[in-house]
């Protein structure tokens, strides 16, 4: 028997945007688009016919915008939304204030050339509204989660940026740093682990999937509401006691040492694990650099990005954490790494600060 598609609706004002999203969706043989609309009200008279398993929704469009009908979605029939928008600095707060009102994710589009720039995006487009499918809401229960869901394009490894680790792993002398990789459901679950850390926290590197320049936005969010330093990393930056950095989107993050102190690298290159940034390039280059005196954290999220890398961590003598299941809004990245037997323990989200602060009091 077929496995069941995943069924998306398409609302948007644009007809070239609503007939790119299409053909683009459509290249994923596990994804279905049952219509679209060209603002909410014809929206909701769809979904009153049929329930989509995810809406991908535009911000700015007629008669209602799309943060308004996210939060009536939200109240009243929880369904997985993507956000579509164009992003200019002054959108990226009403992209976070959809972020707060429910949705999954975002996918970015830039206010000229929109069709050739989702036709490029059209890998992490498909992987991010399978992600918004499994994605577990409240009042509505998540679809089967599949490892082996296939994908469009050729899944390069860590192989493509950086070597994997020598077997030598550094013994603990440094500073502990800690390596942290979270997509679907990520933003909201970082902000709990961060808001809960004190000023004294050990050094933090993060990777979140998200679009290019969202994650400045979403470092200074951040910044705002925690005792910790929040910042989008730039190459070179150092990795230091009580901040944190962010890859930004559509660059990987490696981390590096000289001598006793560490700092990052931000590179372009190839999608690894069908992600720029991706975690398993992270984890790989804390193992090489860091070995032991490193903390690797893994956190909701769809496939399997960083299942190999926290892996290849806990070879190399870091201590390896994953969030548990029932506070995962996927439980694809986490489930995956266990898997693999990459995995020290398994905690709940509330647990993860803590279990930071506890590691780095047992150094």
């Amino acid at each position: 028997m077929a496995a069941k598609k995943i069924r998306v609706l398409i609302i948007d004002d644009s007809a070239s945007v609503r007939q790119t999203l299409a053909s683009v969706l459509q290249t994923d043989p596990d994804i279905e688009v049952m219509g679209a609309a060209s603002d909410p009200f014809m929206a909701a008279r769809r979904i009153q016919e049929e329930i989509p398993d995810v809406i991908t929704l535009d911000v700015e469009m007629p008669r209602m915008d799309g943060i308004t009908f996210l939060r009536m979605l939200m109240a009243q029939r929880p369904i997985p939304v993507v956000m579509c928008s164009s992003l200019t600095e002054e959108g990226t707060e009403t992209l976070m204030q959809a972020i707060e009102a429910g949705a999954v994710d975002v996918i970015l589009k830039p206010r000229i050339g929109v069709a050739d720039y989702l036709a490029e995006q059209a890998t992490r487009i498909c992987e991010v509204v399978k992600g918004a499918a499994h994605a577990r809401l409240r009042g509505r229960p998540a679809m089967a989660y599949s490892a082996a869901a296939s994908g469009p394009t050729e899944k390069l490894t860590a192989d493509a940026m950086l070597p994997p680790p020598s077997g030598k792993a550094m013994a603990r002398t440094t500073e502990m740093v800690v390596c942290v990789g979270a997509s679907t459901g990520g933003t909201e679950a970082l902000r709990e682990m961060l808001e809960r850390l004190p000023v004294n926290s050990p050094g933090i590197v993060i990777v979140q999937h998200m679009p290019e320049r969202f994650t400045a936005a979403f470092a200074q969010r951040l910044n705002g509401l925690c005792e910790v330093d929040v910042k989008e990393a730039a190459d070179g930056d150092p990795v230091l006691r009580g901040h944190v950095l962010i890859a930004p989107g559509d660059r990987h993050v490696l981390l590096e040492r000289q001598g006793a102190r560490y700092h990052v690298s931000v590179r372009s290159g190839p999608l690894v694990s069908r992600h720029r940034p991706s975690v398993d390039v992270l984890f790989r280059s804390a193992a090489r650099a860091a070995g032991a005196n490193a903390m690797a954290v893994i956190m909701t999220g769809m496939g399997d990005d960083g299942a190999r890398g926290i892996l290849e961590m806990h070879q190399a003598g870091a201590y390896t954490v994953a969030q548990d299941e029932a506070t995962s809004i996927v439980f694809g990245m986490p489930k995956e790494a266990i898997a693999r037997g990459g995995v020290d323990r398994i905690v709940p989200l509330h647990q993860i600060a803590p279990e930071i602060l506890a590691e780095d009091r047992r150094r």
